[in-house]
């Protein structure tokens, strides 16, 4: 993986930050958004650098949380409203367009 700058690093944590209550976005949407090549590299960020963030409503891109989180974040978007149905979000419903 290509060095990660502190620009990117700010830019997918202020699109984080940006999803409201309620919502999901995708690891491609916010890839996508702050203009990187993969989503892994929203991962590698979320995962060094999203204690403060609401790190819950950022899902893969299938709807489904990542395993070792699952039951963590899909409790917290249940108490945002948002409902899993076998562990999957609809995306449809719920994702957030930056």
């Amino acid at each position: 993986m290509a060095a990660i700058t502190d620009e990117q690093v700010e830019a997918v944590r202020a699109l984080v930050a940006a999803i409201p209550p309620g919502r999901v976005a995708t690891y491609g949407d916010i890839a996508d958004a702050a203009g990187l090549s993969s989503p892994r590299i929203v991962g590698w960020i979320m995962r060094t650098d999203s204690s403060d963030l609401p790190w819950h409503r950022v899902i893969r891109a299938s709807g489904r949380p990542a395993p070792h989180l699952s039951t963590r974040q899909l409790e917290r978007l249940r108490a945002e409203g948002v409902l899993a149905d076998d562990g999957r979000v609809s995306l449809r419903d719920v994702r957030h367009t930056f």
